[in-house]
């Protein structure tokens, strides 16, 4: 029997997905799960809720248990054949609230929040000393598990794992899987429908190679029925973003894709991450001097406090009414139980992972946290060759990586000049902020995360 410790098990949805697509796969239904958390009343709800689908979907097969506080952390992770890692350090409350409200004073907007620009420094920084203290009980009581990564920031995440930890690790993120869908959908070449029976869209003859950084990984190749069809794909978006711009019915929502739309006309290629998401990852979007390119291009900011808010207040109804429900479930597009399996199994699979940059990118640095095409086998997640990304995607994803590399520089040696240099080499933050204001930001976000915050020199 397998046994999956799941690390912030508190978090439902990732819980529920991961853990009931175990249930879905013959080789996992009979898997020990050992979910962990700091809060009792989370953990408390998600057993509850695996408890349901367990007797209900999986006929009982499954093992569950509970492991609450950090006192009880290495009895949930030993033996662990796999551990999925989904925790928030600091949750919604104080901390999400604290990345956006304190950079705000200083004229800085931001929309999600949680991969790059100063919240997702700061929500690294909190993060990576958890993740070490995790790392070194697995050292200690599984050192051969996977460590599957959740948790956003994912490059900084993964790669200070990486870099910091014996840890065999990889980061997963559904952006790749869903991405050929979204270009497609938004250009109207694929239907709510279609979709729903088949998220991948390889039904309807699409093929594709995504490389890159996560959130920022190109759709490098795109082809249909073995045609190469990108040059119409660009056609239509330039023709959509025009059309577009500035007409939309609600502006500051999310769905609109213009940016995505916007990079593939500039820069040759999509990317695999959101509209939302990517508008802070640059410095062309959200501009104090162009307040209205906000309004043109649907760029939704505070998007994930807004979000934060609806999911407390959605899931706190949701698990009133799931107590009186028998729960069902069908795999969801995580990548989690499938490597299990393959890993179990010796069946391959290939995913897009989060992996160091074995010369699998050579234009990109070694050290960096690429996402690549990776194999998937008893010999764990393998990253593949890709070779050079085209230059002005390179150079993209080289602004992103020079804030990861110097963010998990920080949290790895203490220093604060670290952290400045992160903030101040980040593109957003840059392009809206002096030198001195960037410091002083980061100062007061370091005073305001107190004890969830090492102590920097």
């Amino acid at each position: 029997m397998a046994k999956v410790a799941f690390m912030g098990a508190g978090s439902t949805v990732f819980c529920r997905n991961v853990l009931g697509d175990c249930m879905c796969r013959e080789p996992l239904q009979d898997i020990e799960i050992a979910l962990y958390d700091i809060d009792g009343q989370r953990l408390k709800e998600s057993k509850a809720i695996l408890d349901n689908l367990n007797k209900n979907f999986n006929k009982g097969r499954a093992k569950i248990s509970c492991y609450l506080g950090v006192e009880n952390r290495k009895a949930a992770l030993k033996g662990a054949d796999f551990v999925v890692n989904a925790i928030q350090v600091g949750g919604y409350e104080p901390s999400t609230v604290i990345d956006f409200e304190i950079p705000k004073k200083y004229g800085l907007r931001q929309t999600i929040a949680d991969t790059l620009g100063i919240g997702g420094i700061f929500r690294a920084l909190r993060t990576i000393p958890v993740m070490l203290d995790f790392a070194k009980d697995m050292e200690a009581v599984c050192p051969n598990t996977w460590f599957l990564n959740y948790t956003n920031p994912m490059a900084m995440l993964t790669g200070a794992m990486l870099r910091g930890t014996s840890v065999k690790t990889v980061g997963l993120c559904h952006s790749v899987q869903v991405c050929c869908w979204s270009l497609l959908h938004s250009l109207g070449l694929c239907s709510d429908t279609q979709y729903q029976e088949d998220e991948s869209c390889k039904n309807l003859g699409y093929r594709w190679k995504i490389a890159g950084i996560n959130h920022m990984a190109w759709l490098l190749e795109l082809t249909k029925d073995g045609k190469d069809v990108y040059p119409e794909i660009r056609k239509l978006g330039k023709a959509f973003v025009k059309k577009n711009r500035g007409h939309l019915e609600h502006p500051e929502v999310c769905g609109a894709n213009l940016v995505r739309l916007q990079m593939m006309e500039d820069f040759g290629y999509y990317v695999t991450e959101s509209s939302e998401h990517n508008a802070e990852y640059a410095p062309f979007w959200i501009k104090k001097n162009y307040p209205e390119l906000v309004t043109e291009f649907g760029i939704p900011l505070d998007e994930y406090p807004r979000r934060c808010v609806n999911q407390i207040d959605g899931w706190k109804k949701e698990y009133a009414s799931l107590k009186k429900t028998k729960l069902t479930h069908k795999l969801s597009r995580e990548y989690g139980s499938a490597i299990m399996e393959a890993v179990l199994t010796d069946k391959p699979i290939q995913i897009g992972g989060n992996v160091l940059n074995k010369g699998f990118i050579t234009n990109l640095p070694s050290d960096a946290v690429v996402e690549v095409p990776c194999l998937v086998n008893a010999q764990g997640v393998n990253g593949s060759y890709v070779g050079a990304l085209p230059p002005q995607c390179a150079a993209m994803n080289m602004t992103n990586i020079n804030v990861q590399l110097l963010t998990i520089e920080a949290a790895l040696t203490r220093k604060k000049e670290h952290i400045y240099q992160a903030a101040m080499l980040d593109p957003h933050t840059a392009a809206e902020l002096s030198i001195d204001d960037i410091k002083k930001m980061c100062d007061d976000l370091i005073d305001a995360h107190g004890n969830m915050l090492p102590k920097y020199r």
